[in-house]
C-alpha cells in the first residue's frame, strides 16, 4: 500500500495521511484501493479497503465520511459516526475524531491551527472553491492567520481544461484569479490551476502558510484515480485528526 504523508510543518499531535489507489481489493475499473461507496463498486470490497487503510495507518477511530455534492457546507463533528454526513468539509476540535474528504481530481485541502487544537478536511471542486468552501472552512478556526494548509493531489494545471464559465466564476470574485488560467489553442478554453486558485483564496483570508503536494491525479494513473481521465473510477481520500498529547 502506498500512503502519502503531507509535507508540511505542523504540531506533532496533528496526524494526517492521504490514500492512493495502490493496494486493496477492488477490481477494474476501481482497482485497487477505492474508498468511495457511491461510484458503483462492490460495497463489500470498499468496506474491506476502508478497514485495510484504517488499520495500516493506525486511524484511532472510524473516519467521518462525507456525502459530497460540491457544496460549500463544512460540518462540525465532535465524535466518530458510522453514518456518512451531507457536507463537503468536516471540522473538529476533538481528539481522535478523524475528518476526511474523498477526491478523484478535485482538490483535497487539509487545515490545522498552529497549536494543533483544530483541524479540518475539505473537498474543493471548482464549484465549491469558487462559491467559498475554503472561506467557510477557515471561518471555523479561531484565527485565520494561525491556520496551516496542505493542498493534496488533484488534477494539475496542464490537464484541467475548462470553459469560460469557470474562468468567469473566479474572476467575478477576484480579478487576480485570471493569473491561474492559461488559454489553450481552442477558443474560450483554458487550463486552470486549482492549486493557485486555492492559494489565492487562502491568502486573501490571511492564511499564508500553504504547502502544495503538486501531484496530478490525471497524469499519474498508477497512483491516483481520475474522474476526468477515466469517467468510471474510484476515489482516494485525505484524513486528519488530533492525537492526544
Amino acid at each position: 500500500m502506498n500512503v502519502l504523508t503531507p509535507n508540511w510543518n505542523v504540531p506533532s499531535c496533528v496526524k494526517a495521511v492521504a490514500s492512493t489507489r495502490v493496494g486493496g481489493f477492488s477490481e477494474s475499473p476501481y482497482e485497487a484501493l477505492n474508498l468511495g461507496t457511491h461510484v458503483g463498486d462492490d460495497r463489500a470490497c470498499v468496506e474491506k479497503n476502508r478497514d485495510l487503510f484504517s488499520q495500516h495507518c493506525l486511524l484511532p477511530t472510524r473516519p467521518i465520511w462525507l456525502n459530497q455534492t460540491h457544496s460549500t457546507y463544512v460540518i462540525d463533528v465532535n465524535r466518530p459516526m458510522s453514518k456518512a454526513l451531507d457536507a463537503d468539509g468536516a471540522f473538529t476540535d476533538v481528539e481522535n475524531v478523524v475528518c476526511s474528504a474523498m477526491t478523484a481530481d478535485c482538490l483535497p485541502v487539509l487545515l490545522t491551527n498552529k497549536t494543533g487544537t483544530q483541524v479540518a478536511a475539505v473537498h474543493a471542486g471548482w464549484r465549491g472553491l469558487a462559491d467559498g468552501i475554503l472561506e467557510n472552512a477557515i471561518a471555523k478556526f479561531e484565527e485565520a492567520s494561525d491556520v496551516i494548509a496542505w493542498l493534496g493531489p488533484a488534477i494539475g494545471k496542464e490537464a484541467f481544461e475548462v470553459g469560460d464559465d469557470v474562468l468567469k466564476a473566479f474572476v467575478h470574485f477576484d480579478e487576480s484569479a485570471k493569473k491561474a488560467f492559461k488559454p489553450t489553442q481552442e477558443p474560450n478554453k483554458w487550463l486552470a490551476d486549482m492549486t493557485m486558485l486555492a492559494t489565492q483564496r487562502l491568502n486573501r483570508m490571511g492564511v499564508v502558510n500553504v504547502t502544495a503536494s503538486n501531484l496530478c491525479t490525471y497524469q499519474d494513473k498508477e497512483q491516483f484515480f481520475s474522474y476526468r481521465r477515466d469517467g468510471v473510477t474510484g476515489r482516494q481520500a485525505v484524513f486528519i485528526w488530533i492525537e492526544p498529547s
